[in-house]
């Protein structure tokens, strides 16, 4: 598992340029067979990909400057990246750095693109056009009100009058323009990497956040499938109660769904939402699998994720008619939390496999049990941890505190008690931890790249409840060793995982 804002490079944070190809080549010559990601949207509030400004657009500071000029679009003297340091994302820096270089290149396309070019591009936006349009102009307008929020736009725009919405699209045509230049950049880059991925007998995982942000293209364009009031807010909105990732729940302020008009409507929006993230991935995790069969309500304006109920979800319906419309689809089912009878039956009547985390499983959460490798069903995928959890060795090493959901007593009861598991002095418990994972009977086995580089707390990638710092973290170039990856190979080999060609 590793975000590709995570990769090395010079940009400022990590793309879909030659980093991410090299990493490719790397996890072939490892023997490994799926690459997982989070959601590669346009991030949102406090730089998160789970709270993304479009649920259907990429996320533009993956769109490699070096690929652009690999088009024609930009020469090799344009390419001057800032020297930051490593280690971390610097989204701010990487985007002062960048977007000069989306308008040049657009500059570069509308003087000398070639006829196949431009009908490359005219495709695009017409096969897109149902999400590209809002997308575009939402961020153009986003930015023109000095990065406000869509619900204190003036009254015409925020209300989608047609009138209002066609003459901001004459007075920003060209930055409309550009905005969707930069988005098919993005999916003939994806397409290039994709490519390549399959060529190594990799499979892509994406990643499907269950709830759109408030602030996006689609809840703004698409207000009447949203719980939203006259004015455009919220009037009740998405979080989890009280557990294991945090003591008083967790508010996310998402704005939940009219499912009983989505339902009218043939959840024609999320059968496009999974068709799309299917162009991109191979398989796809639904991140927060749970809401589907219930979602925790919290009334708009509650200061924490506690007083809030339980609502149903749409349950099997939304996936029988994916089905009717897509076909198969190979979803795994996030199913952690509060995991009930209902939320087993509905995952097993799909047939999805759920997700095993091993750091859960020493604790006292009341699934405890079924986190210990030795009880891992085959249809499962098993994690190490994710990015929600701490690295292995932060986790095993967590001294308490106040970013802590356990007490200091917990922590040594838990610690004595992986000791014990996993017949271990804990020095290597990442590796210890990836043996177990690579060994159960889980068809598939993940691992984030921090565990596989032996990384401690600064390292982990999101601390849930902390509106910032999470998401920065890079690996550094070279990390990945050619001893980590022979390691990797080698127990990749022992338990049977790697490909049979």
């Amino acid at each position: 598992m590793l975000h590709p804002t995570s990769l090395p490079g010079p940009w400022g944070a990590g793309d879909l340029g030659p980093a991410a190809h090299s990493f490719l080549d790397l996890l072939a010559c490892c023997g490994q067979s799926w690459w997982q990601m989070l959601p590669v949207v346009p991030a949102g509030a406090g730089a998160s990909p789970y709270s993304a400004r479009s649920v259907f657009a990429g996320e533009p500071l993956l769109v490699s400057p070096e690929f652009l000029a690999e088009a024609g679009y930009l020469s090799l003297t344009d390419l001057k990246p800032p020297h930051l340091p490593e280690g971390r994302a610097d989204f701010e820096a990487a985007w002062r750095a960048k977007r000069p270089l989306f308008e040049q290149a657009f500059d570069a396309f509308e003087r000398g693109a070639s006829d196949a070019a431009r009908q490359d591009f005219d495709s695009f936006c017409s096969v897109n056009k149902a999400w590209l349009d809002d997308w575009a102009l939402f961020s153009v307008l986003r930015e023109a009100n000095g990065g406000a929020a869509w619900t204190g736009w003036e009254d015409g725009l925020r209300r989608r009058e047609p009138g209002a919405l066609e003459t901001a699209r004459r007075t920003f045509a060209r930055p409309i323009l550009v905005e969707m230049f930069v988005q098919h950049q993005f999916f003939r880059q994806w397409g290039k990497l994709r490519a390549r991925a399959r060529e190594r007998g990799i499979g892509l995982i994406g990643d499907i956040p269950i709830f759109a942000a408030h602030d996006s293209a689609e809840v703004w364009a698409h207000q009447d499938i949203f719980q939203l009031d006259g004015k455009g807010m919220p009037t009740a909105v998405a979080g989890v109660p009280p557990d294991y990732f945090s003591r008083t729940g967790q508010l996310w302020g998402n704005p939940l769904y009219r499912w009983d008009e989505m339902r009218r409507r043939g959840y024609a929006w999320w059968i496009e939402r999974f068709r799309r993230a299917f162009e991109r991935f191979d398989a796809v995790r639904l991140d927060h699998f749970i809401g589907f069969h219930n979602y925790w309500e919290i009334p708009a304006g509650a200061k924490t994720a506690e007083a809030g109920r339980w609502v149903p979800g749409p349950n099997d319906d939304l996936f029988l008619r994916a089905k009717e419309a897509l076909g198969p689809l190979q979803f795994i089912a996030e199913d952690l939390g509060v995991v009930t009878d209902g939320v087993k039956a509905l995952r097993d009547r799909l047939g999805l496999p759920g997700i095993r985390v091993m750091q859960m499983a020493f604790g006292t959460d009341l699934e405890a049990d079924s986190y210990l490798p030795h009880n891992y069903p085959e249809n499962c995928v098993a994690y190490t941890g994710t990015h929600d959890n701490d690295t292995t060795l932060g986790w095993f090493n967590d001294s308490g505190g106040e970013s802590s959901t356990r007490t200091q007593a917990q922590i040594e009861k838990e610690r004595a008690a992986v000791l014990r598991y996993a017949g271990t002095d804990g020095r290597e418990l990442n590796w210890d931890f990836i043996r177990l994972a690579f060994s159960s009977k889980a068809n598939t086995a993940v691992a984030p790249m921090q565990d596989i580089l032996s990384l401690g707390s600064k390292d982990r990638m999101n601390l849930p409840g902390a509106a910032e710092g999470n998401w920065r973290w890079r690996m550094k170039e070279g990390a990945f060793t050619p001893e980590l990856a022979g390691r990797l190979a080698e127990m990749t080999a022992r338990f049977g995982r790697r490909p049979k060609n």
